[in-house]
């Protein structure tokens, strides 16, 4: 039986990061299903996938688990607060 991924070159938030620490650069979301990223790689991030480019992360840690990907990234540029 095999197992569906997706490829993805950019973080889509919809608003679901949450910041691991206050004061730190470093945030977490979760994905339905398994995505997989450029590790170390920078990429950019969007609130939604039409929306403009709010900045560029790098992805830290990546987990594959039960039907999910969870997946840290740091912030290195912000284009916009909002």
């Amino acid at each position: 039986m095999s197992t569906p991924f997706t490829m993805e070159w950019l973080i889509i938030t919809e608003g679901r990061e949450k910041r691991v620490n206050e004061g730190d650069n470093l945030f977490e979301i979760a994905y339905e299903g398994y995505k997989l990223f450029p590790i170390n790689e920078p990429l950019e991030i969007r609130k939604h996938f039409s929306s403009k480019v709010i900045g560029s992360c790098v992805i830290e840690e990546l987990i594959l688990k039960n039907q999910a990907t969870h997946c840290k990234y740091r912030l290195i540029s912000l284009n916009s607060v909002n």
